[in-house]
């Protein structure tokens, strides 16, 4: 079901590139580029992180969906999609942490 949805939705932010930005939210966040992206990626995660020392529960959970999305936005920005991430994480299991973190600094 998780890989459904976030195909689901990365579909439709791929289907707004280019689309009007007074109809989409979408495109009017492609629209005004990388810096506008990464801004609402940034709120949102400081958002999340918020929404983490507040306790948690479902505040955390609709904070973190926000960011998730703002992401996948931002990965649509660089001709990428949520399956791009989900393969590295699944590249990445059963590595241990260490030795992946390891790995990335020798490449």
């Amino acid at each position: 079901m998780t890989d459904t949805i976030l195909t689901q939705i990365q579909n439709v932010i791929d289907s707004r590139k280019g689309g009007d930005p007074d109809a989409s939210y979408v495109a009017q966040l492609l629209h005004k580029g990388e810096d506008k992206i990464l801004k609402k990626v940034i709120e949102e995660a400081g958002e999340t992180l918020m929404a983490s020392k507040d306790g948690g529960g479902e505040h955390l959970v609709y904070e973190v969906a926000d960011l998730w999305f703002h992401t996948m936005v931002l990965l649509a920005h660089h001709d990428l999609r949520a399956e791009d991430v989900v393969n590295e994480l699944a590249r990445r299991q059963g590595l241990s942490g260490l030795v992946e973190k390891a790995s990335r600094k020798e490449s």
